[in-house]
C-alpha cells in the first residue's frame, strides 16, 4: 500500500476509512444518547458507534466491543459522515404507518385494569389486540416493543 500515509482511521488493511471527526455539539449530543436510559435502545447504539469511531477505533474493533456485525458498524459510520447526527435517525419504512403508537397501547394499559384470568394487573397479548381492536399479531409486536415478558 506504497503511497497512502498512516492515520489513525486507517490500519493497512481493507479500504481507507474516511475521517471522522466530531464537533463539541455532537460529541455532548452523541454521549448523552449513549448514556441517556431514556433514549430508544438503537439511538443509544448508535450514538455509541459513532463515539468509540471517533476516537479512533478500527470497525472491527468497535463491533467486537459492541456485540454487533462489523457491516452495522460501517453502515453507522458512512451514514453518520453522511448526514451527520440527522445520520442516526431510522429512515421511514416501507408500509402502511402503524395504526396506534407504543405510547397509545401503554396509556390503554395504564387506564383500563386487565380484565383476564390471571387477576387485574396481567394481560395477555389477545387481551391486548381486543382492548385496542388490533389484531393478535400487531397487538404481539407491540407487546416486543413494549418489552412485555411473556404471558404464563
Amino acid at each position: 500500500m506504497a503511497g497512502l500515509s498512516p492515520s489513525p482511521h486507517h490500519h493497512g488493511r481493507g479500504r481507507p476509512k474516511s475521517l471522522l471527526v466530531l464537533s463539541d455539539e455532537e460529541h455532548t449530543t452523541l454521549s448523552s444518547w449513549a448514556a441517556d436510559g431514556t433514549s430508544p435502545g438503537p439511538l443509544a447504539l448508535r450514538a455509541r458507534i459513532i463515539l468509540a469511531c471517533a476516537a479512533g477505533a478500527a470497525n472491527t474493533h468497535v463491533a467486537t466491543e459492541l456485540g454487533i456485525s462489523r457491516p452495522t458498524v460501517g453502515k453507522w459510520r458512512s451514514r453518520f459522515i453522511d448526514r451527520r447526527l440527522d445520520g442516526l435517525a431510522d429512515d421511514p419504512r416501507p408500509g402502511r404507518p402503524p395504526s396506534m403508537t407504543v405510547d397509545e397501547v401503554r396509556a390503554i394499559m395504564a387506564s383500563h385494569p386487565s380484565t383476564g384470568r390471571r387477576g387485574p394487573t396481567t394481560w395477555t397479548r389477545r387481551e391486548l389486540a381486543r382492548r385496542t381492536g388490533l389484531s393478535v399479531t400487531t397487538a404481539g409486536r407491540l407487546w416486543k416493543a413494549l418489552d412485555l415478558p411473556d404471558a404464563p
